[in-house]
């Protein structure tokens, strides 16, 4: 029998792999791809404590685990792994093919890659007072932590004016939407997220990437800074393909967007996987 090229698909900030994983991945499968979702330690159907603890770094060896995992199968093709990354993951891929230099191919959807440009749309919309409140629920369950007690958590995703950490217009019927038919999504994570250590930065990744890279931008972001892929697109040059689209950073999951999308992936994989 042959071996298969194979996608490995990381969700995004709080997701599960019930989440939205399973229509992309069932669109590659019948396009002839095996697809490899998993949760990362803490979330859904991991293991790990404490629960709902968001960690980049723990989620970048995940990420590797999850590679190391497909290149044992005897049915996958080792030289044709494909990173799809989307959201807060959207620049993992970028981070481990720079690496990596087996990777294939990665796949970044309205990505978080540019920190600052991203922090500075989060500071200017929701303000310094925000920022510090949740600074305060963080010094609270690193305490917590010290002491062997449970975790001190507040909401993912919250409306405008509430204290979670997306609180962007949008961003809670987003979600919402998203997690619908989702049995493991907890609406929580533990507040000392802020004093995680972040791991490599993308942006830098992006300048030792051998691989081609296919970007899929949201031109109405309110979430990951607009134009967050500018720089990696830039880094890569003639390895970047970018698609933009003039819509908000859930549109792209659903309807004509998500058709649009599906379909663009689709061709990149088909031209640059062997």
């Amino acid at each position: 029998s042959t071996s298969v090229p194979c996608l490995i698909m990381s969700n995004g900030f709080g997701g599960t792999k019930d989440c939205i994983l399973e229509r992309y991945a069932l669109r590659f499968v019948e396009a002839g791809y095996a697809v490899l979702t998993y949760d990362y330690r803490y979330f859904g159907d991991s293991e790990g404590l404490p629960r709902q603890l968001f960690a980049r770094t723990t989620q970048l060896h995940d990420l590797r685990a999850a590679i190391a995992y497909v290149r044992s199968r005897r049915e996958i093709d080792a030289d044709n792994i494909v990173l799809w990354g989307t959201s807060a993951s959207g620049g993992y891929g970028l981070i481990i093919a720079a690496e990596d230099v087996r990777i294939a191919a990665v796949i970044a959807q309205c990505p978080g890659i540019d920190h600052k440009a991203d922090s500075k749309l989060f500071m200017e919309r929701e303000g310094l007072g925000f920022f510090l409140r949740l600074l305060v629920h963080a010094q609270r369950d690193k305490g917590r932590s010290r002491f062997g007690l449970s975790p001190h958590t507040f909401p993912i995703v919250g409306r405008p004016g509430t204290t979670a950490m997306l609180c962007a217009p949008g961003a809670f019927d987003g979600y919402a939407r998203l997690t619908q038919d989702s049995r493991t999504f907890k609406n929580e994570v533990c507040a000392r997220l802020f004093f995680m250590m972040h791991g490599p930065d993308p942006l830098e990744a992006s300048k030792k990437v051998q691989c081609p890279t296919l970007f899929l931008a949201c031109e109405h972001d309110n979430l990951t800074a607009p134009k967050s892929y500018e720089p990696a697109a830039e880094a890569l040059g003639d390895l970047a393909e970018v698609k933009t689209y003039p819509i908000g950073h859930f549109d792209i999951y659903e309807g004509a967007n998500f058709e649009d999308a599906m379909n663009e992936m689709l061709s990149f994989t088909k031209k640059h996987l062997g």
